[in-house]
């Protein structure tokens, strides 16, 4: 369901706006927000509620791993986009779940009318890291239907 009201996102975005992403702006197109789900150290996965407003996205990026590694995402409130390289963009709703091989060129965000939110889950692996690339172009996002 696309949702470009805040307070009606706000009561289905179940695990939280959080804080601005400051930390990672530079790699977004718009404002984003990040809730941490779990404490790093104390748990060996980190989970995060990510959200983004109306026509945000980050950056194109890989998750690089020697082994094991990549992503998942978790689809929680409102409708957003993922998109590998070279394949067609895929439509994120509630409940959805993509997994992120490693090594693998992709972007992530909301749609340009509604607000989006999905837990994301860095996979453990070896010699794990994130390169992040250029930005997605508007003709490519807003071309998206």
């Amino acid at each position: 369901m696309r949702i470009d009201d805040k307070i009606t996102f706000d009561r289905e975005n179940v695990f939280g706006l959080g804080q601005a992403n400051t930390d990672y702006a530079q790699y977004f197109i718009g404002n984003s927000y990040l809730n941490p789900l779990t404490e790093p150290g104390k748990c060996p996965v980190f989970l995060a509620n990510v959200t983004f407003e109306p026509g945000c996205r980050n950056n194109w990026h890989i998750h690089h791993a020697k082994s094991g590694g990549g992503q998942l995402l978790i689809c929680t409130a409102g409708e957003g986009w993922y998109q590998e390289e070279g394949e067609e963009a895929v439509s994120l709703t509630p409940g959805t779940v993509i997994t992120i091989p490693a090594n693998v060129k992709h972007w992530h965000g909301a749609k340009k009318d509604s607000w989006f939110s999905h837990i994301a889950l860095e996979v453990p692996g070896e010699e794990t890291s994130n390169q992040w690339l250029e930005p997605v172009d508007d003709e490519t996002y807003y071309g998206l239907e």
